[in-house]
């Protein structure tokens, strides 16, 4: 009774609104159309009636002639019922067309939500609005079978939408959010040997691997978490954990390359395998990732002479003679220790693979190169792309071995630097042990030909 009473109200005010809108004069048909043009963003809400409804800025109800478009009725919000009763009444409308087939009602979709049922109070801008909404919708009558477990990423289906493509990059700010204090871990760290690979601000496994090698080496037990301890160790080993830097002429010099091609061919036709820009040049430098020594300094011209930067002030380097060198292959971590068995430096490292795996057992260093050339032969280790002839690489940072090349007694096999050092310790090798060039060349000055090489699991 309620619901025949409630419709043929809601035809009555529409009749009697379009009888009025019969008789509007035609000259104000100019000033409907204004208003309706001036009215705000609406959101509609899916009816099985007569009328369409819209809510407006204000959060009123407005009332639609769906055959003419015209406004039948302003309804404020304290006149009508509120949003949690609408959103009741909405999803069971949902409902009766989730169970209806043809003119049969396959389900009890008329009783499931009362009429009588009043509605309550919530607070929409709660944090747990949608947790604990006590108006909220309780699952469709037949549905109610236990939930299946959400998707792991490796379990989703590839999106089958064209990705929108942002043209503006993103500002380095917004693309990288390394965090300084962990960056300052990382750069005490770095400073007592125990390298964390690339500092970045991010936490991580070469981290945490780093971290235990501190305190091996110091003989301490520090926490990452521990703000004040890292802030008195800082102090204590060469002060701030970062420090300004001035770019000189030289460094805005170069020289540089446009690119590094991928293919081997195109890289033999370089005369240097340089530094693409002055940023990747100075990351190096200072043991940083690119992204993050540009998200310290967003607004610096690093092609400028003159202009000074915020650097990672890593200390000195380490200069103690290695007696014995480990590769661990599980940990993905190589470490040097003196003649006394005590560790001297650690670092991340990433050791063959798979399909061409490390050496096993104990082998040699046998001589060290630093700047090295690199000879790619396909019948000698692995083939890349179609490249099928004997090709000499120039030397420089961005080469395939990087800018170190620690030979061991079995031929082809070293240890050796990378083009890409935020990749170690995440990726995989074509036998050899992979370190950044800092981590590289550090090594290869304070060890010599004969110095065992350890490979374990």
């Amino acid at each position: 009774m309620l619901r025949m009473t409630i419709v043929l109200s809601t035809l009555a005010c529409g009749l009697s609104v379009t009888q009025a809108w019969a008789s509007v004069a035609p000259g104000s048909a100019a000033t409907v159309r204004r208003t309706e043009a001036q009215a705000p963003k609406q959101l509609q809400l899916a009816q099985n009636s007569d009328l369409e409804i819209f809510y407006d800025g204000n959060g009123n109800r407005v009332l639609v002639d769906p055959y003419t478009g015209r406004v039948v009725a302003v309804q404020p919000p304290e006149g009508r019922l509120n949003r949690q009763a609408l959103r009741r009444e909405q999803r069971r409308q949902e409902l009766r067309q989730d169970y209806q087939q043809g003119d049969v009602l396959l389900g009890p979709a008329d009783d499931y939500y009362s009429d009588d049922t009043p509605a309550q109070s919530s607070d929409p801008y709660a944090d747990d609005y949608y947790n604990s909404d006590p108006n909220g919708f309780p699952d469709a009558p037949g549905r109610r079978d236990a939930r299946e477990p959400l998707p792991t990423p490796d379990d989703q289906v590839a999106i089958g939408e064209t990705p929108r493509i942002v043209e503006k990059p993103l500002e380095p700010s917004i693309a990288v959010k390394g965090r300084e204090d962990v960056a300052s871990l990382q750069i005490l760290l770095d400073r007592a040997g125990a390298s964390p690979g690339v500092i970045d601000g991010r936490f991580g496994s070469n981290v945490d691997k780093a971290l235990a090698a501190y305190n091996e080496l110091t003989g301490t037990s520090l926490k990452s978490t521990d703000a004040e301890g890292i802030r008195q160790a800082l102090a204590a080993t060469g002060g701030d954990a970062f420090g300004n830097y001035t770019i000189t002429p030289e460094d805005a010099a170069g020289p540089f390359v446009a690119s590094v091609p991928a293919d081997y061919s195109e890289k033999a036709k370089l005369e240097r395998m340089a530094f693409t820009s002055v940023p990747e040049m100075l990351a190096e430098r200072f043991h940083m990732d690119e992204n993050y020594l540009k998200a310290l300094n967003p607004e610096a011209n690093f092609s400028r002479p003159g202009t000074i930067i915020k650097v990672a002030n890593f200390g000195k380097l380490v200069n103690k003679q290695v007696a014995r060198i480990i590769a661990d292959k599980g940990q993905k971590q190589v470490r040097a220790y003196d003649e006394a068995g005590k560790l001297v430096a650690a670092y991340p490292a990433t050791i063959g693979s798979s399909d061409t795996p490390s050496p096993t057992g104990i082998h040699a260093v046998s001589r060290v190169a630093l700047d090295p050339n690199y000879t790619y032969n396909p019948k000698l280790n692995f083939k890349q792309g179609e490249n099928d002839k004997v090709l000499t690489i120039p030397p420089g940072p961005n080469g395939p071995v990087g800018s170190v090349w620690i030979a061991l007694d079995k031929p082809t096999y070293g240890i050796h630097g990378t083009p890409d050092p935020s990749k170690i310790g995440k990726t995989e090798s074509h036998g050899c042990v992979r370190l950044t060039n800092w981590d590289a060349r550090e090594l290869a000055k304070i060890v010599k030909s004969g110095v065992p090489v350890e490979f374990i699991e």
